[in-house]
């Protein structure tokens, strides 16, 4: 595929899509609507090619969701629709919603300290370090505790050793995080199962249960009971009419940063599209993107040998990855990364509707490549004129009656960027440029 029109789909993919209402399936059988893929311009080549690489990567079960229906389902090997297959750390994100159901319903605060329900002594810090740690810090990987500990899954006192105040440090530490699972059976008096399926997977639909292995709770469930959390998530904890987590508050605190150590790490979820990022193991942070092509607004739940749930608002999608691990990375992130640039290939290289508009409306940028100003020339009278990053970033606008617009780049970095006109009879194009 050609660069133009690669940036072409990423853009299209990155349209947001509010105005199409969700569609949810039916919380019991296996009834779920679907949406053709040639209705959204996507090729079937383009789709064998995607499905190439998930194979050679070792996935087991494929979902991408548009508007709550499905566009792609896809099984590799022995495995079924009705084939359980764990979530590893994604199941971190159930965590995280059950915490804010405690919380609506009055059994627990974010703020309270974890000794109020584990009691004192739960670790092997000083009484005045240990009455530090709270729930949120929990929930955000900034206990203080040491994550370098020979075994981190480890929840007894001897192995949660105070390592820096709580706040002042992020690490992925599992100890910590597991110890939510007793805190929530503490402040509840329910098991965690028992909770979860009474407050989410019974309203919902969905199947699975949290099974012990070693120190850890792993979820399993079948692909498309993720796919139904991803729903719900997508709508803001609402599955139909019914809203399940009505606070608001703790439902926008988990999906978006949470400290500002590590920009990228909300309440057990990853967030896309921030300035920076930390990874697991690791004290460095990195520059940019956590996936640098997946879109800006996305965010996902990640578990070991590459379980991901992608939840991305603005194209109302949902799309899920569970398989064994194609690399020795416990979170292979690049593996995410990479589907999405075959996602992004997925639409065909023009429309119908497309080639149909190109011929009547003729616009053009010059000087191409620009340095400090181009100019948007059009037989039409353009309205609004917007210029996008290949992240869909909105990194400027302008807005007109005329035929002409004129826009300084001088400020803006070396590279490709995408161009949107808007014309007053409603009509878009989109285009390209290149910065020198």
């Amino acid at each position: 595929m050609r660069p133009f029109f690669i940036l072409i789909t990423a853009f299209i993919l990155l349209q947001p899509l509010n105005a199409q209402s969700l569609y949810f399936p039916p919380a019991t059988g296996s009834t779920w609507d679907t949406i053709s893929p040639k209705t959204l311009g996507y090729c079937q080549t383009n789709i064998d090619r995607l499905y190439e690489f998930l194979e050679a990567n070792n996935t087991r079960a494929f979902i991408l969701l548009k508007n709550g229906k499905i566009v792609l389902e896809k099984y590799f090997g022995t495995h079924t629709q009705l084939t359980p297959w764990q979530w590893a750390s994604a199941g971190k994100t159930i965590t995280a919603f059950m915490v804010g159901m405690a919380q609506q319903e009055g059994y627990l605060s974010i703020d309270d300290t974890t000794s109020t329900y584990l009691g004192k002594g739960w670790t092997d810090c000083t009484p005045k370090q240990e009455e530090k740690i709270t729930i949120k810090n929990q929930l955000t990987m900034t206990s203080g505790l040491d994550d370098k500990v020979q075994d981190h899954f480890c929840t007894l006192d001897t192995c949660l050793i105070y390592k820096a105040d709580v706040g002042t440090r992020w690490a992925y530490h599992n100890g910590p995080y597991t110890l939510l699972d007793k805190v929530m059976e503490k402040a509840t008096g329910q098991t965690l199962n028992s909770y979860t399926t009474q407050k989410l997977k019974t309203p919902i639909g969905m199947t699975g249960s949290f099974i012990p292995f070693g120190y850890n709770n792993v979820y399993f469930s079948t692909a498309r009971s993720m796919a139904r959390f991803g729903l719900l998530i997508l709508n803001k904890g609402k599955w139909g009419g019914n809203q399940i987590m009505t606070d608001s508050t703790y439902f926008n605190q988990m999906v978006n940063p949470s400290q500002t150590i590590n920009k990228s790490y909300g309440y057990l979820w990853w967030l896309n599209g921030k300035q920076s990022y930390m990874l697991p193991t690791s004290q460095t942070v990195f520059p940019g993107f956590l996936n640098p092509n997946a879109p800006a607004d996305m965010f996902v739940a990640m578990g070991r040998d590459g379980q991901f749930l992608n939840v991305i608002p603005g194209q109302q999608m949902v799309m899920i990855r569970m398989g064994e691990a194609p690399d020795n990375l416990p979170v292979p992130l690049l593996l995410n990364d990479n589907i999405w640039k075959y996602v992004n290939e997925l639409q065909c290289t023009t429309t119908a509707t497309e080639n149909e508009f190109y011929k009547e409306t003729v616009v053009q940028i010059f000087p191409n490549p620009a340095s400090d100003m181009i100019v948007i020339a059009s037989e039409q009278s353009i309205e609004k004129v917007v210029i996008l990053n290949i992240h869909g970033q909105i990194l400027k606008a302008a807005t007109s009656a005329s035929k002409e617009i004129s826009m300084p780049i001088g400020e803006m970095q070396k590279g490709i960027y995408i161009l949107q006109a808007k014309m007053t009879d409603g009509r878009r194009w989109t285009g390209r440029f290149v910065k020198q």
